[in-house]
This record gives C-alpha cells, sequence and structure tokens, in this order.
C-alpha cells in the first residue's frame, strides 16, 4: 500500500492521543482539498502491510495511544490493502476514525467485498466529497455536507462529548522535510499562512 505519512499524537482529528495515517492516492481530487499533494502515489511511499504494522507496534504499545485516524489521500481507494490493515489494528483498539471522500451509499452499493470488510473493522466513518464553499468549521469535518457515522456503540459517549466540546485546531509537525500542518483548515488558510510567514520574514518556493 501507499502510505505518505506517520505521525504522532494527533490530538486534532479524533478524541484523544491518535496515531495518524495518511493514505496516498485518490481518484477523486475534490477542488480546495487540503492535501491535494496527496493525489497521486509515489513508488518511495511503497510499504507492505506486514512491515507497516511492525512499525506502528511500538507505538501503540509504548506511546499511549488512544486510537487511530485514517485519512489522505482516500484510504478507500486501496480497499484490499486497508483490509489487511484494519484487521490488524482491529487487535488493537475498535477506535478506527476513517475520512473517506465517498459517501457511505456508494461504498454499500458498489459490491465490493474488500470495502465491505474495511466497513466492518471500522470504529467511525466521515463520508463525502469535500466541498470548499460548505467549509464552515463544522466539528471533525471539512465541509458541512460530510457525515459521521459511528459503527461501534462502545464509541458513541466518546465522540458524542468530543463532538460538542471544543471546536476545530490546527496542530503543527516538524518532520525531516519540514512542517506538515495538520487539522481541519479554513479555505483561506494558505492565503494566512503565507501572509503571517513573510511578516515574519519566511518565504515560501
Amino acid at each position: 500500500m501507499n502510505v505518505a505519512r506517520v505521525l504522532f499524537p494527533v490530538r486534532v482529528l479524533g478524541p484523544g492521543r491518535r496515531i495518524g495515517l495518511w493514505i496516498a492516492g485518490c481518484p477523486r481530487r475534490c477542488a480546495g482539498c487540503s492535501n491535494p499533494e496527496l493525489w497521486e502515489a509515489q513508488p518511495s511511499q511503497a510499504i507492505s502491510v506486514q512491515k507497516l504494522v511492525a512499525m506502528l507496534a511500538p507505538i501503540w504499545q509504548t506511546g499511549g495511544a488512544d486510537g487511530f485516524t485514517l485519512t489522505g489521500g482516500d484510504p478507500l481507494a486501496q480497499a484490499h490493502e486497508m483490509r489487511s490493515l484494519l484487521h490488524a489494528l482491529t487487535h488493537w483498539t475498535r477506535d478506527i476514525l476513517i475520512y473517506t471522500g465517498y459517501t457511505l451509499e456508494e461504498l454499500l452499493s458498489a459490491g465490493n467485498d474488500d470495502v465491505l470488510a474495511c466497513l466492518a473493522q471500522t470504529g467511525v466513518l466521515i463520508d463525502g466529497p469535500y466541498r470548499e464553499a460548505e467549509n464552515r468549521d463544522v466539528r471533525l469535518r471539512g465541509s458541512a455536507n460530510q457525515r459521521i457515522f459511528c459503527f461501534s456503540p462502545e464509541l458513541s459517549d466518546r465522540y458524542r462529548s468530543y463532538l460538542a466540546n471544543g471546536r476545530n485546531e490546527i496542530q503543527n509537525f516538524m518532520t525531516q522535510d519540514g512542517m506538515v500542518s495538520v487539522g481541519i483548515h479554513r479555505p483561506a488558510f494558505p492565503e494566512e499562512l503565507a501572509a503571517a510567514a513573510h511578516r515574519k520574514g519566511v518565504l515560501f518556493s
């Protein structure tokens, strides 16, 4: 499968301290997407499910993680590999949150066994394409048309509390390639970031 980055602890894409996985590759290419660099999967991002699980295991076992958030790209664009990954992650937790640009109806009607198996192993699903005109700072969602489905009853209270309290926030990670800004961004965020950087004498190439 193709994984662009793994970050921990992510605190802005679900409750608690989460392991975030950004899956590379997305056929939908929504206008205004916050991660257009992940539309195309790159050979350097390829990793086997077994190797990825082995890399995640010590983070889960020693890092105090509370759950997983899988976004991208679109995780369900790689449903066959994702099925195997989710099978492994569910041995650790049911709190697996997946973002997808497909609607739940599209996923169910496609009749794809791998996709159906992924849904069966998903704790919480946020579905639907990103629509920039509907980006209204809706908690945990990029745009208001997207919906949240809690498939695991044991997670209902946790997510209900998370959604009712607080607001969308941004969290920045420093990596070997620079800074990664994580969270639900406002439509004007790139311009605001560039202006703030310019005021401090930082120019983006």
